[in-house]
This record gives C-alpha cells, structure tokens and sequence, in this order.
C-alpha cells in the first residue's frame, strides 16, 4: 500500500484568500513535493492531499494510462489505496473518454443528472445524504499525448461559474506538473536500462575479449584447428537466418559461447540475448522464468513479472541443457514454438514474441526419444540446424593458445605476471582433459593461484586425469628458464601392491586372472582396461583412492573409467 506523506501545509485557509494566490501557493507546495526523491506512487499520493487543501473537495483521483487506454496507476485521496481503482473503474468510459479523446477539462455541475453518468454505478461517490455533487476532470498530457487524468468531486454548493474557471485553471496546472514529472521519470527509467545494458555488455566484452582474434566478427572464441575452423564456418551460414539451432557436444565444449556467436553475427544482433540453463530450476520455478508471472499467480508473486521469452522478444533465447526438462514442461515449450504465443503464469491474454531459438545439450537425444523420455515432436522443433562443438581431444593445437588465454584473464583480474614456460607446455600436450575446456581453465587458474609464493604439495598442482602434471610457470618480465621456474615434478610410479582384502560373502568376488597369466610372449600386460581396474579394485577392497594409487592414477581418474565402463562399485 503506498504510503500518503503528510507535506507540511502551506496555507490551509488558504480556501478563503484570493484565488489568484492560492493557485499560487498551491502550485508552489505541489512543485516541490514532484522534486522531491520518492516513488511515483508516493509523490502522486501527495499531490492529492495537497489538493485538498486548496480546493473544496471530497475525493481525488490521479489515474496514469497506457497506450490502450488502461490504467497503470491508480492513487486515490478521500478512499483507501486498496479501493481507489475499484472506484476509477466505476466512472463511466464516456467520461474518461471524453477527456483522452478531446484533450479538455470536463465538468459536470451534477453528476446524478448526467447523461455521461447515466446507467453506471456511482454508489460511493456522492454524500450519502443524496445531495448533488460535481465532477471536475482535466487531462494529464506528454507533450501533446494524454497519458493520464485528474478527477476530483465536491458538493455542489449552487455558487457561480467563478469558482469552476478557477478550479479548472487550477487543475491544469497541476496535471501539467505531473506530465512533466512523469516524463522525468520515463526519461530516468529509460537512460537506467540503457546503461544498465551498455554496462553489462561492455563487462561481458571485457571478459571474452582476447589479444587476437582468430575470427573476425566473433570474440571469445580461441583456436585454430580445422575442427573449430568448420563450426565457426557453419555458424556464420546459419547465423543469417532465423532457423532455431541446437548446439550438441560433450559438457565443457563452449556452448554459451558459441550460442552468443549466433546471436552476434545476426541481424538480431542490437536486440537481447537472453540466457537460461534449464537444468538448474525445477519445472515450477522454470515455467515462470520462462514465460512470466501477473501479480498474485502464486505465493510471493507480489508485481508483474517478464519471462525471459518476453524480454528476449527480437532478439535471442539459449536454452541451455534443454535435454534435462520434464516430460509435462516439454509440451508447453512445444506449445510455444509451434503458435509463437504464450501466456504468463496466472494470466490470460495470450503474447506474442519474435525469439530466435538456440538450444544446447550433452545428451544423446535420439536415444532419449527411442526411450520415450523426450519427445519426438519437440525434438524435431528443436533440431532444424544441428551444430556438432568438438571436444578438446579433437581441436588439434588450441590447447596451448587456450591456456595461455586463461593465463592471460588470470594475470588481468589478479594484476599478476606469469606465463607459461616450454615444459609446462610439454606437459600440458599430453593432457586429455575429459571436461574439455571448462576443466583447461580449472587447472590452469589452479596452477596460478598456487603457485606464486605458496609451499605446497606437488600433489596439489597435479590435474585431474591421466599423465597431466601441473603448469610450470615463471615471471614474464625473466628469461624462461627451468632455474626461475616453479617446479613440482610428480613422477607417476606404482607403488606396491596392497594385500587383497577378502569380500564379505554377500558380494562374491568376480574371477579376475591373475596378472602373470594375463602377460603375452613379451611380458605385455594383454587384458583389457575393464579388466585391469576390475582387479585393482578387488585388490583394493574396493576402495578408490587405493585402488587408483595401485594404478598410478588419481580417484577422479578412477572414478571417470568405472562409468565409462559400466563398472559398479560394492559397498560393504
């Protein structure tokens, strides 16, 4: 509820002095109350107690409209804030009408005698003692557009025509005053979000902006290779039309960044890219960021709120992780991608936007059609053009220009200088990195963090997978030489073998051969990786961080082999 300020009153006899001077001193009090740092609720609200102590009035109405004609804002004085628009909606349309259309005062000396107010339900305007009361309406304008009205109501006292004129003069000004006021604030607002925008696009651009680009046109995006060369060449044909996309490939592979390429090299490129990883809200959350919400859809939805496909409208929507939604949730986005119309939660009037769609997963979704977990219809609506992000594994010569990018970002955000020395980079070569290039960036900001100034374990500068030890940096402003480095070597060596440790009965152990029978003529160990962690984790009682040591690998290293080879681990 907007809360009415009580403005100190300048004059409240100022009903029986000149006219002259109490428009005056009203449009005085009134001025500095608009000036004032309030919401515009509250400032609307003041200006109608004002109002009472000039004029001989009993209620007030300020209504602000849009360009349909419906009203925004209501704020009332004489009623509650809770009944004010309950009681606008109760003047005839003829009369508001009336006002907007002719841009002109309107007064009606008695109300209950009006052909404007014949039929409409006026109960709770006039005295209850039924004496005839008087309605005085004047135009709110923006520059030459009526964007809202001022309505007050008095008991016809039967005096002259004079006090009318001077209420009308009176009126007017202050309905000038309020346009004037509300186009400040439309002004303030607008130059806001502009900023706002211009701020989050330029800390955007900050962060993927890169020495050189390999891509005109494109930034954040790092390599050479002729994997990364293909995408970017689909890309580019694609991005000129208004074809939805959807963007495949393993978990780490850039497609955030990919998706704001598109977008980029559109003609929707001026317009919004708005995000959304559906994965991270459940269905009833989701459904709201999407669409919207009205005021009062549920508990907590205390104002309108716009979906991201709303606020994407002329621009472009990603989808992140799209193969994670509901079964239920992925009828109502087919909905929307076949009528290109939606409705927000809780409302009724249908939308209509103009989104360019680009969807990503990591999931095989023609498997998960096959199995009835996806819908076959949605997949159809979403995979018009299939661009395929190749893993790390697979873009031959960008490891190194990525990690020096990161490097790079690292030394920007923390004022540092370091960079990669040549055996850093030799290690680094021979890195699989399964998390592709989210994984890249994890060890290489990890590798920075500790390394200046810090004693630590070599073990704490070794990355999560098979062979990769950690970088080996030196200060840029030296020559690069392993003497200046900071160097942690960690040899791979097996250590000894632990003692087997007998399973309880429940979990039968699987007849693993024994090592020396797996060995073939040149003492080459001849059984499959299966087998062989199998055995190390029978050896090992089971236990990852034995077995991986048995092994000569790391517990995360274990455990991406034993779900890629389907391998469940017991549990004692």
């Amino acid at each position: 509820m907007v809360q009415q300020p009580k403005p100190k009153m300048a004059a409240p006899e100022a009903r029986g002095t000149d006219p002259g001077e109490t428009a005056l001193v009203g449009v005085y009090e009134i001025s500095k109350l608009l000036a004032s740092v309030n919401r515009l609720e509250v400032n609307l609200a003041g200006v109608l107690t004002l109002l009472s102590s000039f004029l001989d009035m009993r209620h007030g109405l300020i209504a602000l409209l849009d360009k349909s004609g419906t009203p925004e804002i209501v704020v009332g004085s004489g009623w509650s804030e809770n009944t004010a628009k309950i009681y606008f909606d109760r003047l005839p349309e003829r009369a508001i009408g009336q006002i907007v259309t002719t841009k002109m005062p309107l007064v009606i000396e008695n109300v209950r005698t009006s052909r404007l107010f014949a039929g409409s339900d006026i109960s709770g305007w006039g005295p209850k003692d039924g004496q005839p009361y008087s309605l005085i309406g004047v135009p709110i304008k923006d520059g030459d557009e009526v964007v809202g009205t001022l309505t007050v109501d008095r008991v016809n006292s039967g005096h002259s025509h004079v006090r009318f004129d001077h209420d009308v003069r009176f009126l007017t000004m202050v309905a000038n005053l309020v346009g004037q006021t509300l186009r400040l604030h439309k002004l303030v607002a607008h130059d806001r979000e502009r900023l706002m925008q211009e701020n989050a696009r330029l800390e955007k651009n900050s962060r993927l902006r890169q020495p050189e680009l390999k891509f005109s046109g494109i930034e954040g995006i790092v390599g050479d290779s002729p994997a990364v060369r293909a995408v970017v060449k689909k890309i580019k044909i694609v991005a000129k039309s208004r074809s939805t996309v959807l963007l495949r490939g393993e978990s780490g592979t850039g497609k955030e960044l990919f998706a704001a390429a598109i977008h980029n090299l559109s003609s929707r490129h001026a317009k919004p890219f708005i995000k959304l990883n559906c994965a991270a809200l459940p269905e009833s959350v989701l459904e709201s960021e999407l669409f919207g919400h009205e005021r009062g859809a549920f508990t907590g939805a205390q104002a309108l709120r716009k979906g991201r496909f709303e606020l994407a409208d002329g621009g472009t929507l990603f989808l992140d992780e799209i193969g994670d939604i509901s079964a239920s949730f992925q009828a109502k986005l087919l909905r929307v991608l076949q009528e290109g119309e939606f409705e927000r939660v809780g409302g009724m009037r249908p939308i209509k936007v103009d989104v360019r769609l680009v969807c990503a997963t990591n999931k095989n979704l023609e498997h998960a059609v096959e199995r009835g977990e996806f819908r076959a219809d949605l997949y159809y609506r979403i995979s018009v053009v299939p661009i395929f992000l190749p893993p790390l594994r697979e873009r031959e010569g960008d490891l190194i220009p990525l990690a020096n990018e990161f490097l790079r970002r690292f030394n920007a955000e923390q004022r540092s200088d370091l960079a990669l020395a040549s055996s850093a980079i030799a290690v680094l070569s021979h890195c699989k990195f399964p998390g592709n290039i989210r994984e890249l960036e994890n060890c290489v900001r990890r590798t920075a963090t500790l390394a200046p100034g810090h004693e630590i374990e070599a073990v704490d500068f070794a990355c999560q997978n098979d062979g990769c030890l950690s970088a080996v940096l030196w200060k840029g402003s030296e020559t690069p030489n392993p003497t200046h480095g900071i160097i942690y070597p960690l040899p791979i060596v097996a250590p000894p073998a632990a003692a087997p440790r007998e399973a309880p009965a429940r979990f039968p152990q699987a007849p693993v051969a024994p090592a020396s029978e797996a060995l073939g003529p040149s003492g080459a160990d001849l059984r499959s990786d299966r087998d062989k962690i199998v055995d190390a984790m029978e050896r090992a009682g089971w236990v990852k961080a034995k077995a991986a040591r048995i092994l000569g690998l790391t517990p995360r290293q274990i455990g991406y082999a034993l779900r890629k080879h389907n391998i469940r681990v017991k549990k004692f």
